[in-house]
């Protein structure tokens, strides 16, 4: 097979003339959102190119301390993202999601990499392009379910209260909201998983053949991946959820909103 053909900077810039068509597209429907697609474009680009630059360097300078120094960032970035998010959750809810995001998308980094793969957790090669895509789609589906906890509580709060004084409990109260918000932080990854191979082709799998690989090798790692991600959005959406609706109340069953 023919490896992945190089871009020139001229070959590379004809890509944003694409977002030509985005802004027309804008200014006929009268969104007036140009400020930020151009800002967008111009920060993922500018931080892109310093990923690359520093990826470029870790894998020519392989050491252990450079994995953990950027894999400690990807996590403390995916947390601040979250919290970000949901300023209105108190602290020992923040605290759950804190851990939950570490400990969930960790423990499954570390199973990917060593137990299927095989290799050294501190091959950057590996691990910090699957610990990338992993923390990258908890931090989503941990922030999609926050969003819809947190709505659907303030939206019922009525019922809620009338619920409370008929003597049902703050557990049997939120559970369901807690279940409701699991399954819709799920539903973006399982609707993706059904799509793949039929609808799209996914970016690891696309990434692999272009740069070379078998499509055998490349589907392989392509479902591997799915489910580590699928796995990891709902452990660390379970583990956030399910610590955290248990600070929204007190010793005396009262709901702290």
């Amino acid at each position: 097979m023919q490896g992945i053909i190089k871009l020139s900077i001229f070959q590379f810039s004809l890509i944003y003339l694409l977002l030509l068509i985005v802004l027309a597209i804008m200014k006929k429907s009268k969104i007036n959102q140009t400020h930020l697609l151009i800002t967008a474009s111009i920060r993922m680009t500018v931080q892109l190119i310093l990923a690359g630059l520093i990826l470029t360097y870790i894998f020519q300078t392989p050491h252990p301390v450079f994995v953990i120094l950027y894999i400690a960032s990807m996590v403390a970035f995916s947390i601040r993202r979250v919290l970000s998010k949901n300023k209105d959750i108190n602290r020992n809810f923040k605290i759950s999601v804190s851990l939950s995001l570490s400990f969930s998308g960790l423990s499954i980094i570390i199973y990917f990499i060593s137990i299927v793969v095989g290799e050294s957790i501190f091959n950057p090669q590996y691990t910090i392009p699957i610990a990338g895509m992993i923390m990258g789609n908890s931090m989503t589906g941990v922030t999609l379910a926050l969003k819809t906890f947190t709505e659907n509580i303030k939206s019922q709060r009525t019922k809620i209260d009338t619920l409370l004084n008929l003597g049902a409990t703050p557990k049997k109260i939120l559970l369901p909201y807690v279940n409701n918000a699991i399954e819709t932080a799920l539903l973006p990854t399982l609707n993706s998983m059904l799509g793949m191979g039929i609808v799209s082709l996914p970016g690891m799998m696309t990434g692999q053949i272009l740069s070379g690989t078998l499509p055998t090798t490349a589907i392989m790692y392509q479902i591997a991946i799915m489910i580590a991600i699928c796995t990891s959005v709902c452990l660390t959406v379970f583990c956030s959820l399910n610590f955290g609706y248990k600070t929204l109340y007190n010793k005396r069953n009262q709901i702290t909103y």
